[in-house]
């Protein structure tokens, strides 16, 4: 068998557009998504500061963790006590709220990468081909084009492109052979959008949006660590009221069987009895409501946690004593010198002031879109052509220089974003002064909530220490027959809610100390989700 030229030169093209298909082919979804994971966690890394917080925990669940990032298993063995480290660690790798603030940062990156992209040099490329015949003549034919587009700060817009054509007559007289074109064109603006602050503000606007989601994560776990922290003491809390409603039953159980006898041997009346029974009943309701909030509570606690409500857990008691230990003491701060370390530390402010300086940027964008439009657009074409044995090139059209210009005339639509502009500017500054009055107030509220917690505190405690002993006595007296049942009752009634509001004002203190710091902004977070000031 005998080849032409022209089955050399479409088996080459048929060769090329294989490879071509098969390069795409091997650009998989998968291969894909890794590229976009590793270009959006290099923009968070560029744009993390270390004053943000630790840079742990912070990667959606379907890549790959650092080695910062805590990896523990939603559940834990049946019946096991849930330390606070471990409520906190298991909340910040799998609770859903934290999870879809991890897909938040994600995707803002990943929309500034693809704003980035605009001011990239943007290839594109493709081929066609077909066969067409009819009465006389047999035409098969392939035209590929290359080329890039770039558009530049200064609004300079490059677009470049290469067209192939091969055509091959295998039939009558019509001439084929292959032919070449190269196009060339650059538009400059000189007027409206020509200013790089204009052309670049919607990448500039994508990069202090991505760092602001970066900042509003680090304040989220903030939060989030507290709001954990604080549901656990709530949790415990409750456990703790279960243990003193028992208690408190089977005090006064006993205390039933003790006026009892003192009934049967006549030293004490029925009445007293049947009033001991009554107040047996009530602290038994009182105990079966408070394991059912308790149940109810640890459900939602594991819920917040991200693990299923049938696993069994116990929370750890010891954390109660470790703060009963821990000691409660006054602020030794003061509240302007909290309200300073505020204003400095909120990440929250921070955005509010940055977007204040975003809409000064607006205004100016809008300003420039008032002007007219005035344009150069360069163009040139290069043209080629084999024709058998000969092989022409020549300039298909002259280089040629064109201007275009708008007038100004109607700038109706640009008038309202530029009027809108000035006062969306008077908004964001008014925002950022109610951000600051707002953390102000919400600094001396938890300054004064803390101060309040630890004067509460010593005072239940006090007031535990006498009901007890109030208690004690009382009991001695009503064996002696010199004090009645009904004081007993009265006592340990005293008792059981001097023992509950111990153990509220107790947790009260710690939870107002997480919120004090929480607000000031020192709190930090660490990798395994706990904190430290």
């Amino acid at each position: 068998m005998i080849y032409t030229k022209s089955d050399i030169k479409l088996t080459n093209t048929i060769i090329l557009s294989l490879v071509c298909l098969i390069c795409l082919a091997g650009c998989t979804p998968q291969s894909y998504k890794g590229e976009a994971d590793e270009q959006v966690y290099r923009i968070i890394d560029q744009k993390w500061k270390d004053e943000f917080g630790t840079k742990a925990n912070y990667k959606v669940s379907d890549v790959e963790p650092s080695s910062n990032d805590v990896q523990v298993e939603k559940t834990i063995p049946s019946g096991s006590v849930l330390s606070l480290a471990q409520a906190v660690a298991i909340a910040t790798a799998h609770n859903r709220d934290y999870q879809l603030q991890k897909e938040l940062l994600y995707t803002t990156a990943l929309d500034l990468r693809l704003t980035r992209h605009i001011f990239e040099t943007q290839y594109f490329g493709g081929f066609s081909g077909g066969y067409n015949s009819d009465w006389n003549d047999e035409v098969v034919g392939i035209e590929g084009n290359l080329g890039f587009n770039r558009l530049l700060a200064t609004g300079t817009f490059i677009s470049t492109k290469l067209s192939t054509a091969w055509l091959d007559v295998l039939s009558g007289n019509m001439e084929g052979g292959m032919a070449s074109v190269l196009t060339a064109t650059v538009t400059q603006p000189l007027l409206r959008g020509s200013d790089p602050w204009v052309v670049t503000e919607n990448l500039t606007q994508a990069e202090r949006d991505t760092l602001y989601q970066i900042r509003s994560f680090n304040r989220y776990r903030k939060t989030f660590v507290v709001s954990i922290i604080t549901q656990y003491y709530q949790v415990l809390e409750l456990y703790e009221q279960t243990r003193i409603a028992e208690k408190n039953y089977n005090t006064i159980t006993s205390l039933y069987g003790r006026v009892e006898k003192l009934t049967n041997y006549g030293r004490l009346p029925l009445l007293e009895l049947e009033r001991v029974r009554q107040e047996q009943l009530i602290a038994k309701d009182i105990y079966v409501q408070a394991l059912k909030e308790y149940g109810t509570l640890l459900d939602l606690f594991k819920i917040n946690l991200g693990m299923p409500t049938t696993t069994e857990i116990r929370l750890d008691e010891s954390s109660l004593e470790i703060l009963k230990a821990a000691g409660m003491q006054y602020p030794d701060f003061e509240e302007s010198e909290s309200i300073e370390t505020a204003l400095y530390q909120r990440l929250d402010l921070t955005n509010s002031a940055d977007a204040v300086i975003d809409a000064q940027r607006k205004v100016y964008v809008a300003a420039d879109a008032l002007r007219g439009d005035l344009s150069v657009i360069g163009t040139t074409n290069v043209a080629s052509q084999n024709q058998g044995n000969r092989q022409t090139m020549q300039a298909a059209d002259d280089y040629n220089v064109d201007f275009e210009f708008n007038l100004p005339f109607d700038r109706v639509e640009e008038q309202n974003v530029y009027r809108k502009a000035l006062i969306i500017l008077s908004q964001r500054q008014r925002e950022y002064d109610l951000a600051a009055d707002t953390i102000k107030m919400e600094i001396r509220q938890a300054y004064r909530d803390l101060k309040e917690a630890t004067e509460r505190y010593k005072l239940q405690s006090e007031g535990l220490n006498l009901a007890q002993e109030r208690f004690r006595k009382t009991s001695l007296l009503m064996q002696y027959a010199r004090a009645s049942s009904r004081r007993v009752l009265d006592a340990q009634n005293a008792l059981f809610d001097a023992q509950n509001e111990a153990a509220d004002a107790l947790l009260d203190y710690a939870i107002a100390m997480l919120n004090f710091y929480r607000d000031t902004g020192a709190l930090q977070v660490l990798p395994d989700g706990m904190w430290k000031l």
